[in-house]
């Protein structure tokens, strides 16, 4: 029986990219594994070839840094090792509001969540349209619905690249999907010092039901991928209501 292809992963040491790997693995995929750090990138490799018996390649890199970025957009435009499967997930979040941050920050978030994206979905989508099949997973953020800073700008961007991206290559055979979670149990938030007090617990996910829904949803070739039906409320709700308003409503929010 023919594999399921490759997939490649960025940001998969933690977090929803792990759970990503881990349940890509069980089904069947061969991985490329990408992230700055090398060793737990080579730990995660050795987990998966061990737990489900696949092929996987390491490749670290900053995806910050442009030569290193290119790197991974060369591996993806490989016609000779073909990838099936590029899901979008390194992440970059800031605490401090706009001008609070040094520019180069807000610069290297950008980097991260727009300028990789932009150039590996680029990288990816030339030989997948090639071949008539492939896929791309954003991972985006339901902050992409709600006026709350460059974040939300940079998966504002991310969620209308990919809903284009779906209308656009999908009649080729390859589908591209948004994946808009909210608050997530994982590292990231950690990373930026927002405790699980900052949100009602309710509202709290956990990444292996985010990512089993989310590719159920990719397997249905849906344009977005919003978990639990609170979160659908949410981003109904900002739909309907007026972004000035929005903005005033929120307790916390980046300017």
């Amino acid at each position: 029986m023919p594999t399921p292809g490759t997939a490649l992963i960025t940001g998969p040491t933690a977090g929803i990219g792990l759970c990503f790997a881990r349940q890509l693995a069980a089904r069947g995929h061969d991985l490329v594994l990408v992230a700055r750090n090398a060793s737990r990138l080579e730990e995660v490799a050795a987990e998966l070839r061990t737990a489900h018996g696949v092929t996987v390649e390491v490749l670290p890199a900053d995806l910050g840094d442009r030569g290193q970025l290119d790197r991974v957009a060369a591996r993806l435009a490989d016609r000779d090792r073909p990838v099936d499967l590029l899901v979008n997930n390194a992440g970059f979040g800031l605490k401090e509001r706009f001008l609070v941050n040094d520019i180069e920050l807000e610069q290297g978030m950008h980097d991260v969540l727009v300028t990789a994206v932009l150039r590996l979905s680029h990288a990816a989508l030339g030989p997948m349209t090639e071949r008539g099949r492939g896929g791309i997973i954003n991972v985006s953020s339901v902050a992409a619905f709600l006026p709350r800073g460059t974040y939300s700008a940079a998966k504002a961007w991310v969620n209308s690249f990919s809903e284009w991206a779906h209308n656009e290559y999908g009649p080729q055979g390859v589908r591209v999907m948004a994946l808009c979670p909210g608050f997530v149990k994982t590292e990231f938030h950690e990373r930026m010092e927002v405790s699980r007090e900052s949100a009602p617990s309710f509202l709290w996910l956990e990444a292996e039901d985010l990512v089993r829904d989310a590719l159920a949803d990719f397997d249905k070739g849906k344009a977005f991928s919003i978990p639990s039906k609170r979160y659908k409320a949410i981003v109904a709700a900002s739909r309907a209501i007026p972004g000035g308003l929005l903005q005033r409503a929120q307790s916390v929010g980046r300017r």
